[in-house]
């Protein structure tokens, strides 16, 4: 099995990025473990072959995760991922993941394949069912649509980390004057609930419209959130709030020029489970 415990970090990212899902992207790899168990002869190249199957059982699944992201209630935005630090300069950003959506699975699966883990052409077209020129076109479309999204400003990860927390600080105090000066005009807020607690259904734009609903929040605030510490969140400097002793929210912040573009906040319990149980498990 160390074939396979070798490459199982590999694997789940894949699932992860392909599913927007850290439980599918578990349950994923433990079929693909299962299905490797039951191998009684030689695999030549595991990893190819381990690739292949993940790629294809998460292709399956996606077809049914469409179909409920179409009765999703409200926005709908990737489960957080916890990172190490050095990941916050990874590609493979928030943003870049919601661009993904966009794309038709063979798109994604092709994209993620070819431009991010480095698999060979042969070998995806093995796994998509298509020749090696299909498969360069699926790959090639789906870069033009995801160039956008590619982060285009770097941060150092104290500079990350103090941005984060001065926009935790400011917008719990609903202090309009700090946030003006973190937040950027064209600043965006997504918010995810899944209808299951209150969470914003539509973006809300525009530096004014931001300003105004953080007003408004600090008055209706009975206990301030704590916030629990600077983290990494798919890549994007962020943090986890603490309320009545558990994790009710997570925040990840897009940065533009040393402001914030974007807020990312998921809120939807189902999506924090493994977030509490992940830094229940941390110093």
């Amino acid at each position: 099995m160390d074939a396979f415990e070798a490459q199982r970090p590999r694997l789940q990212r894949l699932a992860y990025r392909m599913l927007g899902s850290v439980a599918e992207a578990e349950d994923v790899v433990q079929d693909a473990w299962l299905r490797w168990h039951k191998i009684e002869a030689p695999v030549d190249a595991p990893a190819a072959y381990l690739h292949r199957v993940v790629a294809r059982l998460c292709l399956d699944r996606m077809k049914s995760a469409r179909a409920r992201r179409e009765t999703y209630v409200g926005a709908w935005l990737p489960e957080p991922l916890l990172a190490p630090e050095s990941d916050l300069d990874d590609d493979l950003t928030l943003p870049l993941m919601l661009a993904l959506e966009r794309l038709s699975p063979l798109e994604r699966a092709a994209f993620l394949l070819h431009d991010v883990f480095d698999v060979a052409l042969g070998e995806i077209a093995s796994t998509l069912d298509r020749d090696a020129a299909a498969v360069r076109q699926l790959a090639a479309r789906a870069r033009k649509h995801v160039q956008a999204a590619r982060p285009r400003y770097r941060v150092e990860q104290a500079e990350a980390h103090r941005i984060a927390e001065a926009f935790f600080v400011a917008s719990r105090d609903g202090d309009l004057q700090a946030l003006q000066t973190i937040l950027a005009e064209d600043v965006v807020i997504h918010g995810d609930g899944g209808g299951r607690v209150l969470a914003f259904r539509n973006p809300i734009r525009g530096l004014a419209r931001v300003l105004r609903l953080y007003a408004g929040l600090r008055r209706k605030f009975t206990e301030p959130p704590t916030m629990l510490r600077p983290l990494v969140i798919d890549g994007l400097p962020g943090y986890a709030s603490i309320e009545r002793g558990r994790v009710f929210q997570t925040t990840a912040l897009e940065l533009r020029d040393g402001r914030v573009a974007a807020v990312y906040i998921v809120r939807n319990p189902d999506k924090l489970r493994h977030v509490a149980a992940s830094l229940d498990a941390k110093p």
